[in-house]
Formats: C-alpha cells, structure tokens, sequence
C-alpha cells in the first residue's frame, strides 16, 4: 500500500490550500482514508475522514466548517479542501488508510498504513 500526499505550504491567515492524497496498490473490499496532522511537540491529531465510497464523512470539531474532505475514485486520490486557515492549523499532515469498517474509528491506532507528511504553514 502506498499513500503520497502533496499540496503543502505557506499561506497567509484566512487562506485556502488543497491536499492530495494519492493512493496504490492495494486490493481491499473496505477502506477509509483519514488525514492527520502533527504539531511541534505534540501528538497526531485527526483531521477528517472519509469512506471508501464517499458515503460516510468525519470531521474534528476544530475544522468542521472550514475543510471539506472528498475523494476521486477514478483517480483513487483523497483531498483536503482547507479553507480560512489559521496560525494553529500549522503542522505536517499525513495521510492513512483503514482497512476495516468501523463508523466510529477515527483515532491514531485504527490507521495502519500511512503516507509521508506535507507541510502545512499559516502564517503573516
């Protein structure tokens, strides 16, 4: 399984920038693709998720309103849509995969494949 997020960078306060996730090779009959970002000295935190089908979408309390997760299944890519973006939402995001059905499955430990980070930077 490989996952290769992009789309990172510095954007101003209020700013908008959009994440891929571009996943291969695999063949399972469930998965869901959850994004996660990492702060200086802090712990992964979930971002958004979403199922392999799009049915099912779930947001940390922190960017509900502000970031819209949907997915290409035709070019198997998840995205991030991440709009009026603060200081705080700095951080290396990461992409994952979930290979089970689980509706309430959104923590850390329930991902086990994950891409490599892309920096995100807000700032003046």
């Amino acid at each position: 399984v490989q996952l290769q997020a992009s789309g990172g960078g510095l954007v101003q306060p209020g700013g908008s920038l959009r994440l891929s996730c571009v996943t291969s090779g695999f063949n399972f009959d469930y998965y869901a693709i959850g994004w996660f970002r990492q702060a200086p000295g802090k712990e992964h935190e979930f971002v958004a998720g979403i199922s392999w089908s799009g049915a099912v979408r779930h947001y940390a309390d922190s960017v509900k309103g502000r970031f819209t997760i949907s997915r290409d299944g035709a070019e198997n890519t998840v995205y991030l849509q991440m709009d009026s973006l603060k200081p705080e939402d700095t951080a290396v995001y990461y992409c994952a995969m979930r290979t089970y059905f689980c509706g309430s499955c959104w923590s850390e430990a329930d991902f086990g494949f994950w891409g490599q980070g892309t920096q995100v930077t807000v700032s003046s």
